[in-house]
């Protein structure tokens, strides 16, 4: 473990980092003046524009996520609609509903086949 030499200078050492010369301690500071930040305003202008970009996209790209989501709901609906009115269509249009319907009009189904009518031409007679 350690000795009670060692515990001492342990100790010992934050105090010598006051005392090291003023070249040293700005060693350790992060090294950003306005000479610097103006030299290299374009490039931050430019890190802050594609930034504003690609926040940009990705709103557009929710915005027609969720639109697309939503048209495909509304082509369900109104495939089902379709659906459902289309076999309304055919249940309707059958001869037995057909006749139901015109009954209350007076009209009937035939009971005999269709005749055809033949007009004779003028001439023959």
């Amino acid at each position: 473990m350690l000795q009670e030499e060692d515990i001492d200078t342990i100790q010992e050492s934050p105090a010598e980092v006051n005392t090291l010369p003023p070249e040293q301690r700005k060693e350790w500071r992060l090294r950003i003046n306005y000479r610097a930040l103006v030299q290299n305003m374009p490039f931050i202008g430019f890190l802050s524009l594609l930034a504003l970009i690609y926040i940009a996209n990705s709103h557009l790209a929710e915005k027609k996520i969720r639109r697309i989501n939503k048209l495909g709901k509304e082509i369900k609906e109104l495939k089902w609609e379709y659906i459902n009115v289309k076999s309304e269509l055919m249940f309707r249009s059958k001869m037995s509903e057909v006749s139901k319907s015109v009954e209350p009009l007076g009209l009937k189904q035939l009971s005999s086949p269709p005749q055809k009518i033949v007009l004779k031409k003028e001439t023959e007679k």
